[in-house]
């Protein structure tokens, strides 16, 4: 196979990929702060819940829970499954995993916030709406910006992991091809497929924090 031909493929790999991760995004970085909201919630079985919640999607593998999104509507309810619900299980598995990370950062920056910046806003005659959006969630992206941009770079890595459905993206297709063409340099392509993609990222969200920074 001509490198041109095999650069090719990885491409279109590399493009399925980058759906996956940006699909993954739009959903569980709502998703997740919805859930810790419910964390963090005063009715204790609600937060109870999401307690539970976390605690499966981070206590149990990734490529787990694909397959049971994947095969559960099958074994569950009978329900026929084919080759078009394999992407939507594929973004649907890694939302659900991503937002439970996510509401745990989430969380963990909103309960960092001092009370005496919720008093001051009552004072000033916010609603508790108007105080989280305008005075604590700007802080709150801040602070937990570094730890959110290491969830996202892992999320790019992760992405391989739809092979365990058959979803071709670039890592399958470089499996298929070292597999037939018993060379290894289509793994070599993915790496450094993959370290280009995460640099991207990396510079992106540093960018942002700079730019988010008090002291610039």
């Amino acid at each position: 196979m001509k490198f041109s031909v095999m650069l090719e493929q990885l491409s279109s790999g590399m493009l399925k990929s980058m759906g996956i991760f940006f699909l993954t995004l739009i959903f569980s970085l709502p998703l997740g702060l919805l859930i810790a909201f419910g964390r963090m919630s005063k009715n204790k079985i609600l937060r109870t819940v999401m307690k539970v919640y976390i605690s499966v999607m981070r206590g149990t593998p990734l490529m787990l829970q694909l397959l049971v999104v994947y095969f559960g509507p099958f074994y569950l309810f009978g329900m026929k499954i084919g080759g078009s619900y394999r992407f939507l299980a594929i973004i649907i598995g890694f939302a659900l995993n991503y937002a439970a990370y996510f509401a745990e950062i989430y969380r963990s920056g909103i309960e960092s916030m001092p009370q005496g910046q919720y008093e001051a806003a009552r004072v000033l005659g916010y609603s508790k709406a108007q105080c989280f959006c305008h005075i604590i969630f700007p802080q709150v992206v801040k602070r937990i910006l570094p730890s959110i941009t290491n969830e996202v770079i892992t999320l790019v890595k992760d992405t391989s992991l739809s092979f365990s459905l058959a979803y071709a993206e670039m890592f399958t297709i470089a499996k298929q091809i070292a597999a037939s063409q018993t060379t290894f340099i289509p793994f070599v392509v993915a790496a450094i497929f993959y370290y280009v993609f995460n640099l991207v990222v990396a510079v992106a969200m540093e960018t942002i924090e700079k730019k988010m920074s008090y002291y610039q």
